[in-house]
């Protein structure tokens, strides 16, 4: 008995010897770097499991104890928590440095995307893509999105007009609500800053023509498509706002070629005239009294933008120039004939435009 006793004694010595060297071991393990290797590259799929984390980290040499790390890991909680993206760790590094850095994500993996003023949300959504943001396909529904639009408070069926043209960081494949959030996040503050510095041209827009934010951020994606010279915007938006408001001109349509091809290629339903639209418009659109975006055939602004405005567009808008033109025609440059009469009109076309339309 004796003997079997110091057997048990010198056993269970062992024992909680053993496990006090590995509770001092895991007690350390977080804070000593397993070795001294350069950084090596790391992908961590999206919802891969911790136990598929480890094996990838073990693969590139980041980590040598595995088990000590599972433990350290489900002892943090991090399990669920490990972002996607691709990594730079080392195993020169911690495993407490390299846990915080799967749960704070990739650093420096931002992807910068410039959306050019003017585009409407279809072409923000291929842009987005290409820069490895977000699917195009989800940005197009999420633009589309009833819950989306209500939650952005943007007034409208469709985000249209309020993604705010400009330079933006996100880090790859970022859920398209957020990015578009961001965009509209941008335009309310742009926004609120050009209208608060053109307050008397606001209340001016809502007493003589009846326009409110909405109809001024409409107007501003108009005026962003038929000029890329900054000069003549506040003027180009003054031909409209003419169309819309003298008693003498009648039917009072803006007749503007954009909103047709907008209306023939971005709606989701579309009119069976623009339904044949290649890229060009025929007399069959002009005439298209079913698409309601047409401003040959409906008076007034279209029932939404067509394109996402930037800031001079939406500064033109709010500070139109005083003038009495209500036609003007491309000179081919990138400038306009702007004209008071048809007459006037009539002759810079001649002039200028001699294509005709089928």
């Amino acid at each position: 008995m004796k003997r079997a006793f110091s057997v048990f004694a010198v056993t269970l010595a062992a024992v909680l010897g053993a496990a006090a060297v590995f509770a001092i071991d895991l007690y350390r393990f977080p804070d000593q770097p397993q070795g001294s290797g350069a950084p090596k590259e790391v992908v961590i799929p999206k919802g891969a499991s911790m136990t598929a984390v480890v094996s990838q980290l073990e693969r590139a040499g980041v980590i040598t104890r595995p088990t000590l790390f599972r433990l350290y890991a489900n002892q943090r909680g991090v399990a669920g928590k490990v972002k996607a993206g691709r990594y730079m760790l080392a195993s020169a590094m911690t495993p407490r440095q390299v846990v915080d850095q799967l749960v704070t994500g990739a650093k420096g993996e931002e992807v910068q995307v410039t959306i050019p003023e003017g585009k409407n949300i279809l072409e923000v959504a291929q842009l987005l893509e290409e820069a490895n943001v977000c699917p195009s396909e989800d940005a197009q529904r999420a633009a589309r999105e009833v819950r989306v639009v209500q939650e952005l408070q943007v007034p409208g069926p469709t985000l249209e007009g309020y993604l705010f043209p400009d330079t933006y960081k996100f880090r790859p494949q970022t859920p398209a609500r957020k990015v578009l959030g961001a965009m509209v996040h941008r335009f309310k503050k742009v926004y609120g800053e050009i209208r608060g510095s053109h307050d008397k041209g606001a209340q001016m827009l809502a007493k003589t023509y009846g326009l409110g934010d909405r109809e001024i951020v409409i107007l501003a994606s108009i005026v962003e498509k038929e000029t890329g010279t900054r000069e003549e915007r506040p003027r180009i938006a003054s031909v409209f706002l003419n169309r819309l408001h003298m008693s003498s001109f009648k039917p009072k349509v803006l007749q503007t070629d954009p909103t047709i091809v907008y209306g023939c290629t971005v709606p989701e339903r579309k009119s069976d005239a623009c339904k044949k639209f290649e890229g060009r418009i025929r007399r069959i659109h002009l005439d298209d009294k079913e698409n309601l975006y047409n401003t040959y055939t409906h008076e007034g602004l279209p029932p939404g933008p067509i394109s996402n405005p930037g800031r001079a567009s939406l500064e033109a808008v709010l500070a139109p120039e005083s003038s009495q033109y209500l036609y003007f025609v491309s000179k081919n440059d990138g400038t306009h004939v702007f004209s008071k009469t048809v007459a006037e009109h009539q002759a810079a076309v001649d002039k200028y435009q001699r294509g005709n339309i089928e």
